[in-house]
């Protein structure tokens, strides 16, 4: 997502996996639980061969933000908003609230429970 608030984009692929649950996969962050759970949702699950030969663990450093960082398309490739320096930050799980004041964290937190908790899509900032 480039444009538009983050709620409009996690409900309409919310509202698309409701009618196509087939399509679209919802998955929060646990590298080596998602990879399986891709894996199976397309079809393709890891063997039991290819998980001892680490290849789940392999697949999540080559995803890893510090790898993903030092690849060059991501130092150099075309980017149509903002220069590749601010692509990616620190990678840190809770780190806005380094930009954020208490204040604007509660307003998120309200917004988010308004636009999402009618479906029971819980985002929780803390």
């Amino acid at each position: 997502m480039v444009f538009g608030p983050f709620w409009t984009h996690i409900l309409g692929y919310w509202n698309e996996r409701l009618k196509r649950p087939d399509k679209v996969l919802f998955l929060k962050y646990d590298p080596v639980e998602n990879l399986n759970k891709m894996a199976d949702f397309m079809g393709v699950p890891f063997s039991k061969e290819k998980e001892k030969l680490g290849v789940i663990e392999e697949i999540v450093k080559m995803c890893s933000l510090s790898n993903l960082k030092e690849l060059e398309v991501n130092k150099t490739g075309k980017r149509y908003i903002s220069d590749h320096k601010c692509y990616f930050r620190k990678g840190k799980l809770g780190d806005w609230v380094n930009y954020f004041s208490p204040s604007m964290a509660e307003r998120l937190q309200h917004i988010m429970d308004e636009k999402l908790s009618p479906l029971r899509l819980p985002f929780k900032l803390r």
